[in-house]
């Protein structure tokens, strides 16, 4: 049949079906080249786009499926937003050369409890001493209570230096790192915040300046996945080392009424 002989209406549904053999065959190709890209590629082309969410709203009886994109940033944002109630500067009183009493920063540490335990760097933070803690609710004392092998310790949060504060924190979510994929972001909040790629590594391989120390490490969705050390030997404890550590602080930690 010559195509100059159809009509009106089987010109349009000619065009229709070279429309959706095209459509099929771009989709093909597209996930032939995707599988055969190095990583190199395709990481950072994931990296734009997180993920595609179908949102599924009851309009006047009628049902409709809108799609929303949720870009990488979008998530970073919302990661540290739900976290940063967590993560406290932390100080200690030590002796200068000339013999007086004087406070110097010891790293950051996170809330790991609603009892108010905050992990913090063993290397920092290695034995009994005055310590502080302090977010935007205030400043408060805080108690040394035990070093753990994995290179953190724990210190408990105690009384406000100034009455009118009221202690206000959150305990981030605590994330599982055996779920982490090769390639997804992970976040460092600690004096500064940074991120690194996870590379498949269960230490997580990040780099830990002596300000940042104590920080806390999580991935995209705001689940902690552990704390940032600054050492010569590991820079890195998970979040499931901490947790059995907190363990053996249940019976002597009382609970908050």
């Amino acid at each position: 049949m010559d195509i100059k002989e159809l009509n009106k209406s089987q010109l349009i549904l000619l065009a229709v079906l070279l429309s959706f053999i095209t459509s099929i065959a771009t989709g093909i190709t597209t996930v032939t080249l995707m599988q055969q890209a190095p990583a190199s590629f395709t990481v950072p082309v994931n990296r734009i786009i997180k993920q595609t969410i179908e949102k599924i709203e009851q309009v006047e009886g009628k049902t409709t499926v809108q799609t929303v994109i949720v870009k990488e940033e979008d998530l970073v944002v919302d990661a540290i937003a739900k976290s940063r109630s967590a993560v406290f500067v932390v100080s200690k009183e030590i002796l200068d050369t000339d013999g007086k009493t004087i406070e110097v920063s010891a790293g950051r540490g996170f809330a790991v409890s609603a009892d108010g335990i905050v992990a913090v760097d063993a290397n920092l933070v290695s034995d009994k001493g005055v310590y502080y803690v302090k977010n935007d609710s205030g400043k408060f004392k805080a108690d040394f209570m035990s070093l753990d092998k994995a290179g953190f310790s724990f210190l408990k949060i105690g009384a406000s230096l100034d009455e009118k504060n009221k202690l206000v924190f959150t305990v981030p979510a605590f994330g599982d790192l055996e779920k982490m994929k090769i390639g997804q972001k992970v976040l460092l909040l600690g004096n500064t915040i940074s991120s690194s790629i996870f590379e498949g590594n269960k230490n997580v391989n990040i780099n830990v300046a002596k300000s940042n120390a104590g920080g806390l490490v999580l991935n995209l969705d705001g689940e902690a996945l552990g704390i940032a050390l600054f050492g010569d030997t590991t820079n890195f404890a998970s979040i499931g080392a901490i947790t059995e550590a907190l363990k053996s602080t249940e019976t002597v930690i009382p609970k908050t009424p």
